[in-house]
């Protein structure tokens, strides 16, 4: 019998003829390899629901299967199982070998974040498994991703706590390296807010924009999960006639007439500079604040 022939099949995504396939490759035993291979599409819907989609038999050591929108769609995981005979012996078949899960679709890695509000920015890479076909002559190459962000489960719903570095990201279409045919890439901050709020959870969620493919069109990528640590503020304060604190809570005051530097930072652009005039009169030497900028 045809027992364990490691055919070892393997999908990966192909642009055939301008169309978005799925190509299914296994390797034939030498040196007699078998003349037939009994190929079983099957995709994974929905978790634990698994359909099949496609069944062939051919001499070839490939079978492939177009992304048509009706029995592949994107956001499916698709599976390809190999059996092999000789033609005239149907019966003497191989032991049927699975393919692993291929993801068609858009994705994002990671697949989720854990960020801090440190002022870092973290790479979020977009990336399409499938071929990116142009159904035109015109700029319409291209699927573009209205990129969005959700505030997740806080107690006091707000604005979320991570900002993007742009609200849209393009696809374009290019060869096919393992299972990336297109990708962008977008930072991600979290936003440093000065509030002991706690850790935070958001999401980054992507739409893509009314693309000619209807392929796109119904296609909703997996949101990325995007946890925020809550790091400790601190503040530095000028009042009254000024006394002064600063940051690691040293106090003193300062009665001198002019203009001067409160605070620099050493690592961006800002600083605050404080005016301060005289209020104490002929008895005392007394400044008060009475002007402030920041940049």
């Amino acid at each position: 019998k045809l027992t364990g022939l490691a055919l070892k099949p393997v999908i990966a995504p192909e642009l055939v003829q301008g169309r978005a396939h799925l190509k299914c490759s296994y390797s034939p035993p030498s040196p007699e390899p078998p003349a037939q291979y009994r190929v079983l599409w099957s995709r994974l819907s929905s978790p634990g629901k698994r359909e099949q989609v496609h069944q062939e038999t051919t001499p070839q050591p490939f079978s492939y299967l177009e992304m048509d929108g009706a029995n592949l769609r994107l956001g499916d995981t698709v599976f390809c199982t190999v059996t092999a005979f000789r033609r005239g012996t149907p019966e003497q078949q191989s032991l049927p070998e699975e393919s692993k899960g291929f993801y068609a679709g858009i994705k994002f890695l990671p697949e989720s974040l854990e960020i801090a509000e440190d002022g870092k920015e973290h790479v979020l890479t977009v990336l399409s498994t499938v071929p990116i076909a142009c159904p035109g002559q015109d700029d319409s190459c291209k699927i573009t991703l209205q990129l969005s962000t959700e505030d997740l489960g806080s107690q006091v719903p707000g604005p979320p706590d991570i900002a993007l570095s742009a609200c849209q990201v393009h696809l374009l279409p290019g060869p096919c390296s393992g299972s990336s045919c297109a990708a962008a890439t977008v930072t991600v901050t979290a936003v440093t807010d000065f509030a002991r709020d706690g850790n935070r959870v958001s999401r980054v969620s992507a739409q893509p924009v009314s693309p000619r493919d209807l392929l796109w069109r119904a296609h909703t990528p997996r949101d990325v999960k995007v946890t925020v640590r809550d790091l400790p503020t601190a503040n530095c304060y000028s009042f009254t006639d000024p006394h002064i604190i600063t940051f690691d809570g040293w106090r003193y005051d300062s009665y001198k007439i002019g203009t001067f530097l409160l605070c620099r930072s050493d690592s961006r652009a800002f600083e605050v500079h404080i005016r301060q005039w005289d209020c104490g009169g002929h008895r005392s030497a007394t400044a008060c604040n009475c002007g402030v900028a920041a940049r």
